[in-house]
């Protein structure tokens, strides 16, 4: 199968390497000069388990050249989402399916402006990336599945397909007939410690120790859960403190949610992807997000701040 990612960052690079490593024909777009010439020069160093592994998969700046693909995978911040469908017209063909695996919601929404909907499934990974160095990951693959689907709950043969090359690469993904509760349940987790850690800036193991922090995120995952209800959702979390406490699973206490890393790199989050998707939807089916809302307002607030602060600093 012939797959680009576009938006090759750790994520994208840690399971286009695996496919590479199994016989996919991969393709890695990023606007990184650095990140691709190391690619391309001394192979995708991949670290799992503590050990280096050098992967041989071809890099780019951009899509020009890669030609028509079997599968374009969406890695970008949410943000850049319609950007980067854009910069990859030239390799979608008639055949070829689009699909997001990216955290939030709504960006089959985004792509659909470019590409027809028939082209698009839909997804969402556990598998992680760290980024060390230009060209050089760690991987997060071992028990962390992949769930993909059609946005009307079919199993087609064309999920199928793709689930099975990503289960051969060791990338264990299942094809879900509820694809659109698997993004909710998701995004419940996102919306229970994100905005939270990037506003209060404090990591999981202290994040964790404030009790009004709690109620904020359990109250902000109760209004999600609503619209998802009222959306006729099927979710497979059932209390708005299980998201609270799945959010922290397995993590170390010096955890930092992405929200937080973006903001302490002075970059936009990508919040209005995640509790301000939970917003939209709720004005949309008339219920309330008031803590959504707030949290929305602030992170909004800290990026507004981050941009000043840019702004008024002498080059």
């Amino acid at each position: 199968m012939k797959i680009c990612f576009v938006g090759a960052g750790a994520l994208g690079c840690a399971i286009g390497g695996m496919l590479a490593k199994s016989g996919s024909q991969v393709s890695l777009v990023n606007h990184n000069q650095a990140h691709v010439e190391a690619i391309n020069r001394d192979g995708l160093i991949m670290r799992e388990s503590g050990e280096d592994t050098p992967v041989k998969v071809f890099a780019a700046t951009d899509c020009a050249g890669i030609g028509i693909v079997d599968l374009v995978i969406i890695l970008v911040k949410s943000g850049s989402t319609e950007a980067a469908i854009e910069s990859a017209r030239s390799i979608v063909g008639p055949e070829t399916v689009v699909m997001s695996l990216q955290n939030g919601l709504g960006h089959e929404d985004v792509l659909s402006k470019v590409v027809d909907r028939s082209h698009l499934l839909a997804g969402k990974t556990y598998v992680g990336g760290v980024m060390l160095a230009p060209g050089h990951i760690i991987a997060g693959v071992a028990g962390k599945l992949t769930y993909i689907g059609e946005l009307d709950g079919s199993i087609s043969p064309r999920a199928t397909r793709i689930a099975d090359e990503f289960s051969r690469a060791g990338l264990t993904t299942v094809v879900s007939p509820n694809i659109v509760g698997t993004i909710w349940d998701k995004l419940l987790i996102n919306v229970a410690t994100g905005a939270v850690s990037g506003i209060t800036r404090l990591p999981y193991g202290d994040l964790y120790k404030v009790p009004e922090i709690e109620a904020c995120a359990v109250a902000a995952v109760a209004e999600a859960m609503a619209v998802a209800r009222a959306q006729n959702v099927v979710l497979s979390i059932k209390q708005p403190r299980d998201a609270w406490m799945m959010a922290a699973a397995g993590l170390p206490a010096d955890f930092k949610a992405s929200m937080l890393q973006s903001l302490e790199r002075g970059k936009v989050t990508e919040v209005d992807f995640i509790n301000g998707a939970v917003v939209r939807a709720g004005k949309a089916c008339g219920i309330p997000t008031p803590v959504n809302e707030t949290l929305v307002a602030c992170i909004k607030g800290i990026e507004h701040s981050l941009t000043r602060i840019a702004l008024s600093t002498p080059a």
